[in-house]
C-alpha cells in the first residue's frame, strides 16, 4: 500500500519562520524559497500571508494581489503544494496555457468552484506554475 502524503504545520503554536518551513520541506526549501522572492518583487505585486486555520487545523499561505487570492500554499512532507480555484468558464483558458495534463492535478468540482493543483518539489516545475499564476492573476 502506497504511503499518504503527510501535511504538515500543524501546530497553532509553531507558526512557520524560516527556519521551520526549511525543516518540514527539506529539498523544496529552496525551491519554496525562490518562488517567494519571485513573487513578492514589486513587478509581480504578490503577498505571501500565513495563517493558522482552525477547519483544516494546519498553516496556510494565501498568495494575493491586492484583494484577490491567486493560490493558497501548504507544506507536505518533501514538498508544497499550490491549490487555485477557478471558476467553469476559465477550463477553456487553461487548457491554451499549453502546461501538461501531469504537471497539475485537476479537482472535482468544490461549490460553484474546480480546484487545480501544483505538488512543488523543485524549481523545474516553475514555468507551469507561473503560467497559472500569471493566468489567475488575470482571470476575471
Amino acid at each position: 500500500m502506497e504511503k499518504q502524503p503527510l501535511q504538515l504545520l500543524r501546530e497553532p503554536e509553531i507558526p512557520p519562520s524560516k527556519a521551520v518551513l526549511k525543516n518540514a520541506l527539506g529539498r523544496a526549501y529552496d525551491a519554496f524559497e525562490e518562488l517567494e522572492t519571485r513573487l513578492t518583487q514589486p513587478e509581480s505585486g504578490l503577498t505571501f500571508t500565513w495563517h493558522y486555520y482552525k477547519d483544516s487545523k494546519a498553516w496556510l499561505c494565501k498568495v494575493a494581489r491586492r484583494k484577490k487570492t491567486i493560490f493558497w500554499l501548504s507544506a507536505w512532507e518533501g514538498y508544497f503544494r499550490t491549490n487555485f480555484y477557478f471558476l467553469k468558464r476559465h477550463m477553456d483558458g487553461i487548457a491554451a496555457l499549453g502546461i501538461a495534463k501531469n504537471s497539475f492535478i485537476l479537482k472535482e468540482e468544490w461549490g460553484k468552484m474546480i480546484p487545480v493543483t501544483f505538488n512543488i518539489r523543485g524549481k523545474k516545475q516553475f514555468p507551469d506554475l507561473l503560467k497559472m499564476i500569471n493566468f489567475k492573476k488575470e482571470a476575471k
